[in-house]
């Protein structure tokens, strides 16, 4: 989610839909949003144990989950691919946005966190462009997204959005559900366009049938820390997108910001729409709602709020646009 996460945008061709929708311009999909106080960065050595046992939980899953002219859609494999992926995100997120890296990711130029060796890592690569690593095979790493299921959260404790958003209630509440967390979304300035973004999105639609997911939810981002200035945008979406009742979900007590900035009769529902992310207007077309309060990141420079998606809440058109068994972009 900030792609469903953090990432840009794109230009419109059939077929129709939110994703023929998405503006190219500021896109950025960051689930969830920033790194969390205390977390160092992950020492390499333990990327490699911890892929060689996300391969063995996704066998059955295709090497290639999908394909659209040169780009391909799979999950990382090996350490240099995740390396790849945070080396994307540190330029998204720290040279083109306004994030600030600590040292560690300063020096090493990626963006990373412990979430990294527990998460699958969804990767959109060009085979057509020069490789990350000049003379090396394998294209570049062009689009990525960081999934972690509920199962893996839960022996480590718990999900990254905990740290901004009360999850657990929601997720005690609904012990039949399957929850899958998105985050760390990001795509490069030139790929902001549909068929990357078709891309990604088939990429999450297989792993979601595939590990039988229930519920998506993470933080999206609207850029700048002043809510007085995100009036309009955080009001449409506490009056016209909550998640109510059984869904409902509240901003951590110490972090709430009050998304109830204007009376209802009050939101200019147009111009609403206009000033949203166009991440977040693509989960609103896909049938999302969102948490009560935002919160502000001041490593990203960002407000966040919470997505959530029950999977039979999707919008039956996008589930028959990507397949019911995620056929479209198959490989």
């Amino acid at each position: 989610m900030q792609g469903f996460g953090q990432g840009p945008q794109m230009p419109t061709t059939t077929p129709k839909g939110f994703l023929a929708k998405i503006d190219p311009r500021g896109w950025s999909g960051r689930l969830p949003g920033g790194i969390m106080p205390g977390i160092l960065p992950v020492p390499p050595r333990r990327l490699k144990p911890a892929l060689r046992q996300r391969r063995l939980e996704n066998i059955g899953l295709p090497m290639t989950l999908g394909r659209i002219g040169s780009l391909e859609v799979r999950l990382a494999q090996t350490a240099k691919d995740v390396k790849q992926a945070q080396k994307l995100r540190y330029r998204v997120f720290y040279e083109e946005m306004a994030a600030i890296p600590n040292t560690l990711s300063l020096v090493s130029r990626r963006d990373r966190d412990e979430y990294d060796t527990l998460c699958d890592h969804l990767l959109v690569i060009d085979h057509a462009a020069a490789p990350d690593v000049p003379g090396k095979p394998g294209g570049q790493v062009v689009g990525t997204y960081r999934l972690l299921r509920q199962e893996i959260a839960e022996r480590h404790g718990g999900f990254y959005s905990a740290s901004e958003y009360a999850v657990e209630p929601l997720i005690t509440s609904h012990p039949g559900k399957n929850f899958l967390e998105l985050g760390r979304s990001c795509v490069l300035p030139a790929y902001r366009n549909k068929r990357t973004v078709e891309l990604l999105w088939h990429g999450i639609w297989t792993y979601v049938l595939h590990h039988k997911i229930d519920v998506m939810l993470g933080c999206a981002s609207l850029e700048g820390t002043e809510p007085s200035r995100l009036a309009l945008p955080l009001a449409f979406l506490h009056h016209h997108a909550p998640a109510e009742g059984e869904w409902r979900v509240k901003a951590v007590p110490e972090r709430y910001i009050s998304m109830n900035r204007i009376a209802r009769e009050g939101v200019d529902v147009k111009r609403a729409l206009q000033a949203l992310p166009p991440l977040i207007k693509g989960y609103l077309r896909l049938g999302a709602s969102f948490g009560d309060g935002a919160v502000i990141d001041h490593q990203f420079g960002t407000t966040d709020v919470l997505v959530v998606l029950p999977v039979e809440k999707i919008n039956a058109r996008y589930v028959e646009h990507f397949g019911a068994g995620a056929e479209r972009h198959a490989a």
